[in-house]
């Protein structure tokens, strides 16, 4: 991990893990992208650190309680694909006030260039904003997270919480 810009010291956010497999020991992905945040001086408790199984009513509450707490950006890792049990966009995208279309479309434009090549068109994520919370979902792929964090979130997150504030 190598960020040059530092996130504000004030910024909240916490990150869930959709898995029905995954424990706290196992979720490198989750795991990954906390350490992206800790890194760039995000605050992040161990109680915003949260798995869930895939189940769209679980994640939806998960991510109501979060927001109903001040967090500024909550990132969830997990569940974007288009197997069956793949529900986090159909969880999340309903509480988006407003989606952040290029999020999606340049997370998989970079995931063809730079990762994974022609399976990024299997991948949905999103993100979008609720109140004055940004909320992006990635997969569960460390590569995919890294990407993602390295290029889009810990760049934008700044301004994105900027925006959602002034």
């Amino acid at each position: 991990m190598s960020i040059i810009d530092k996130i504000e010291e004030n910024i909240k956010t916490a990150v869930i893990t959709v898995s029905d497999t995954r424990t706290k020991e196992t979720d490198k992905g989750g795991r990954l992208a906390i350490g992206y945040l800790k890194e760039t001086n995000a605050v992040i408790d161990e109680a915003d650190y949260i798995i869930v199984p895939d189940d769209r009513e679980e994640i939806t509450r998960t991510v109501k309680n979060l927001l109903g707490r001040g967090i500024d950006a909550i990132i969830t890792t997990g569940g974007t694909g288009i197997a069956r049990r793949d529900v986090t966009i159909e969880a999340v995208r309903p509480l988006f006030d407003k989606e952040i279309e290029g999020f999606g479309e340049i997370f998989r434009m970079l995931s063809f260039t730079e990762d994974i090549g022609s399976r990024s068109i299997l991948s949905r994520a999103v993100a979008g904003t609720s109140g004055r919370t940004v909320i992006f979902t990635l997969p569960g792929s460390t590569g995919a997270v890294a990407l993602a964090m390295e290029r889009l979130v810990i760049p934008e997150l700044n301004h994105c919480v900027h925006e959602l504030n002034k």
